[in-house]
């Protein structure tokens, strides 16, 4: 066994022991700091915004996190309005950047076109910004610093005319350490940056996970839940791996309160039953 699955194995076992009897007959979220997340762009039924606001009054959310991507902008307007109508506040969108079509002077038509809908809008949800590697990749790290300080300086400055924050979202690669997103947030003081950290996207960190909870938890914004598995699957129910009930326990004993996401994430599934199933998860937390 290699030493970094040896002490993976030790973390578990660890982490295990020291969950606080306090909270083994309370609930450990409370239902009302609930959002779901992954529901536009992963939902077999590909529901309408008409359908999807219906959905999510049924399921009593009164808010939730937008991850449509480019092919869902043309509903975007709509969505905003509906779910303004029927109290249903849009927290965050999913801001997206690829070297291929984004940069320092120019944004992708896409990304801009989502920014006008926002600016027309009456909501000022948070962009959740995240980065594909090629902006980084076989960049030394000073000069991977210094770009995402630069593109994120110029998303703020937007979001802020537009009345909207700014949330670093890991999603792998350099961007996604959560080292160097706290290292991002703490060279712009000025800036009211916060951090959004996905349990689906924290297979790298479980070596390291006290260290890294306790790093983060002041910055955090939000927190999208997942079931957790050492090298287990991505996408996996929360309560089906071994992890996410202490990942919770040691967030919450770190400071952190919420909100919390539950994840949609399943392409070949309606979204409405992988949501059901996440939130009977987190009661059995």
């Amino acid at each position: 066994m290699n030493h970094s699955l040896l002490r993976v194995f030790i973390l578990l076992i660890i982490l295990t022991l020291n969950v606080s009897c306090s909270k083994d007959k309370e609930t450990l979220i409370d239902r009302n700091d609930l959002y779901p997340w992954c529901i536009v762009a992963f939902d077999s039924l590909e529901r309408s915004p008409h359908q999807r606001i219906s959905m999510l009054k049924d399921l009593q959310f009164d808010k939730y996190a937008y991850d449509g991507n480019k092919t869902y902008l043309d509903g975007l307007e709509l969505e905003l309005a509906l779910a303004q109508e029927n109290q249903i506040e849009v927290t965050a969108v999913w801001f997206w950047l690829n070297a291929k079509r984004d940069s320092l002077h120019q944004l992708s038509q896409s990304n801009e076109r989502l920014l006008s809908i926002l600016e027309q809008s009456e909501v000022h949800p948070t962009l959740w910004v995240s980065f594909n590697n090629n902006f980084f990749k076989d960049q030394s790290h000073e000069t991977s610093l210094k770009e995402a300080i630069e593109l994120i300086s110029m998303i703020y400055e937007k979001a802020t005319k537009l009345g909207s924050k700014v949330a670093l979202y890991n999603h792998g690669g350099w961007f996604g350490d959560p080292d160097h997103m706290v290292e991002i947030i703490r060279a712009l003081p000025e800036y009211e940056l916060s951090i959004v950290y996905n349990f689906h996207h924290a297979q790298e960190d479980l070596t390291d996970l006290p260290r890294i909870l306790k790093l983060i938890t002041p910055y955090l914004s939000a927190v999208n839940l997942n079931g957790v598995t050492v090298g287990g699957p991505k996408i996996l129910a929360v309560g089906a791996g071994e992890l996410e009930r202490q990942m919770v326990q040691m967030l919450l004993e770190n400071g952190y309160n919420g909100p919390w996401g539950v994840l949609g994430h399943i392409k070949h599934e309606d979204v409405r039953i992988v949501l059901e199933r996440n939130l009977e998860g987190i009661r059995t937390l």
